[in-house]
C-alpha cells in the first residue's frame, strides 16, 4: 500500500470531496473547523473513514493536536511510516 504524503493527502481530500456537502476548495491550510464547519463527532467520523481507507489508527490525543489537512495529513504520514 502507498504511504507516500501525496497518496495521504488525495485519500483525505477524496474523503472530503465524497460528502454530502463536498467543500468548493482544500489545501493544506484548510481549517478542519472553521473552514470544513465540523463539529466533534463529524471530526470523528471524518477521521474513521480515513483510518479505514488507509488501515492506520489515530491515537485521540493526537486528532486533539490537529487543525487543519496539513496537520492531518503529516500526522497520518507520520503514523504510516511507524506502523
Amino acid at each position: 500500500m502507498e504511504t507516500s504524503v501525496e497518496h495521504i493527502r488525495e485519500v483525505v481530500f477524496d474523503v472530503l470531496r465524497a460528502s454530502p456537502n463536498p467543500p468548493a476548495a482544500l489545501s493544506d491550510a484548510t481549517s478542519i473547523v472553521t473552514d470544513l464547519g465540523l463539529d466533534s463527532v463529524a471530526v470523528m467520523d471524518f477521521v474513521m473513514e480515513i483510518e479505514d481507507r488507509l488501515d492506520i489508527t489515530v491515537p485521540l490525543d493526537k486528532i486533539a493536536e490537529i487543525e487543519s489537512l496539513g496537520d492531518l495529513v503529516n500526522t497520518l504520514s507520520t503514523l504510516k511510516v511507524a506502523a
